[in-house]
């Protein structure tokens, strides 16, 4: 992330996470990763919520890969609402092939059938996220729902993006802000 966009009010890099009294069930209690932000919208990957109906294998299977038996293995989480089908991989930038969007110093996307040969093959990244489906907001939507109090933002780092503990992501990214969820609520404005 260059420095216009850390003082510019995006969030290309930064964690979304849902604040307690999110509205919308897709997104409760969700940590997201934001790959894009810009005047033109956002995209971003929720990053705590992993399928359990959906294995690697199973996906590998299913997508026809030649592959006699991973040597690695990638928990499948769900990205979002809008593409459900297309896969997204987010990993760390010592992996890089030619359809990789870099989305900060640390932070690669890709989304190519060949990374996930080189994860299966133990040739991919060292660390990533593999999510199906995405996030989306259309010019100026997702700033409205971070006015109304839907949305905080936290820096992201390697232990809230990619360690094996899914479950607890929402949590620590409160708790990296400091804040306690108890006090938090859904309302503002109000006495």
């Amino acid at each position: 992330m260059d420095q216009s966009d850390s003082t510019s009010g995006y969030l290309t890099g930064q964690l979304l996470v849902a604040m307690p009294a999110m509205q919308d069930p897709r997104f409760e209690k969700s940590v997201i990763y934001m790959c894009i932000h810009n005047a033109d919208g956002a995209m971003g990957l929720i990053v705590n919520r992993a399928l359990e109906s959906l294995s690697f294998r199973d996906l590998l299977s299913q997508l026809e890969l030649d592959v006699d038996e991973p040597a690695a293995d990638i928990a499948v989480q769900y990205g979002g609402p809008v593409e459900t089908g297309r896969g997204f991989v987010l990993h760390t930038l010592e992996y890089e092939q030619d359809g990789t969007i870099v989305v900060d110093q640390k932070v690669g996307l890709t989304a190519t059938v060949e990374v996930l040969r080189d994860i299966a093959g133990d040739r991919g990244p060292s660390r990533a996220i593999l999510a199906l489906g995405y996030a989306g907001w259309g010019p100026g939507q997702l700033d409205d729902e971070i006015q109304q109090n839907a949305w905080l933002n936290v820096p992201a780092d390697d232990g809230l993006m990619f360690d094996a503990d899914i479950d607890s992501r929402w949590e620590r990214a409160i708790a990296k802000i400091g804040i306690d969820v108890s006090l938090l609520s859904g309302d503002h404005g109000h006495a």
